[in-house]
């Protein structure tokens, strides 16, 4: 592949096709005003974006129900009063061009109760005198998810992607780790992987012939299992139950440790799954166009856009006017990002982050 490829329309199996290869990965971004509503800052931060040439941009995490709160301003989509924000959003994106979804999240065992989340882990020893979630419980969460995403439809999105990384619920109820429970959510692999199948199935009956449900998955930590996690990821290929698959790697050159894939990267093990008309792509430390295109050459589909688009909110343009361009290094000054239109709020969070802001700059 070369870096023009990159600019090529892709195909979803549902809805309309995305206009080139990129995808912003969904950032948190802690900009969102109290009880999940949209501030101005997500407003602008999203404007930016929808300019700068991507194919899909997803929302950072949004909660589907109150309790499922992992950090401080995070957006919500649990309530219809959410949509009149979310619409602005995605019309936002849609006047830009590019096509638009929520990422659907709840914290689960890590919903965090000083921003007024309910932890809700699969387990009882998971955290001390937190008690498992009931049977009804999950279904009710079940349950948030889809009425979550028909709300991103009322609002004009073209779709949805479930988060189902990072030791978030989906990815928890995974883990045998995490998860020994003993009714229908618990002990095989049929059973822990039911809640995230029946969630993407729910949205699938609930929305509209057009509407696209991506999945994020990760590989690592919390433990999941790398041989169950593609086994399940073979099924839902195979039955062509999503449109896009979104892997979320710190490094797309990861190396498996150990087990029976071991010395294959992480995104070899997926890539070489059959998966008909579903759509492949993977994040980790996309920096330049040159290793956006040899992803394409890996596999993959389409390429996440995380830290780079962030420094460049309109990294597709600056890869269509330069097929040689990289990334600007980090760590950056605070006020590189300032002059951006970065807002304060995204860049405290930044600060956080280690390696992105300039220690000591202001």
């Amino acid at each position: 592949m070369t870096v023009s490829d990159l600019l090529e329309p892709l195909p979803l199996l549902h809805g309309p096709a995305m206009r080139n290869r990129f995808m912003m990965a969904p950032l948190t971004n802690q900009q969102s005003e109290p009880g999940g509503f949209l501030s101005e800052f997500d407003q602008d931060w999203m404007r930016q974006l929808a300019r700068g040439g991507y194919g899909l941009i997803q929302t950072s995490a949004t909660i589907v129900e109150a309790g499922g709160i992992a950090c401080a301003r995070q957006p919500g989509i649990f309530s219809d009063a959410h949509i009149p924000g979310l619409t602005e959003m995605a019309t936002s994106v849609r006047d830009g061009g590019g096509l638009s979804a929520v990422q659907l999240h709840h914290a689960g065992h890590r919903a965090n109760p000083y921003y007024g989340g309910v932890p809700s882990p699969a387990s009882s020893y998971t955290l001390p005198g937190v008690s498992a979630l009931s049977t009804a419980e999950v279904e009710r969460i079940r349950d948030s998810f889809i009425a979550a995403a028909r709300r991103a439809e009322r609002a004009g999105f073209d779709g949805v992607s479930v988060h189902g990384a990072f030791g978030w619920i989906l990815s928890e109820f995974m883990s045998p780790l995490l998860n020994d429970r003993t009714d229908k959510y618990g002990g095989s692999l049929e059973n822990r992987a039911r809640f995230t199948l029946e969630v993407i199935e729910g949205i699938r009956r609930a929305c509209g012939p057009d509407f696209q449900i991506g999945w994020r998955l990760s590989i690592e930590r919390y433990g999941l299992r790398l041989e169950e996690l593609r086994e399940m990821t073979a099924e839902i290929l195979d039955r062509e139950l999503i449109d896009y698959l979104d892997l979320a790697l710190w490094d797309y050159n990861q190396i498996v440790a150990e087990g029976a894939f071991r010395g294959q990267t992480m995104l070899s093990v997926f890539a070489e799954l059959p998966r008909k008309g579903v759509r492949l792509g993977a994040a980790g430390r996309i920096r330049s166009a040159h290793r956006a295109a040899q992803l394409l050459d890996d596999g993959c589909d389409f390429v996440l856009i995380g830290r780079a688009g962030i420094l460049q909110r309109d990294c597709p343009e600056q890869v269509r006017s330069d097929l040689s361009y990289e990334s600007p290094a980090l760590p950056v000054p605070a006020e590189f990002l300032r002059r951006g239109g970065i807002s304060e709020r995204f860049i405290n969070h930044l600060r956080g982050w280690g390696d992105f802001v300039q220690p000591g700059s202001r």
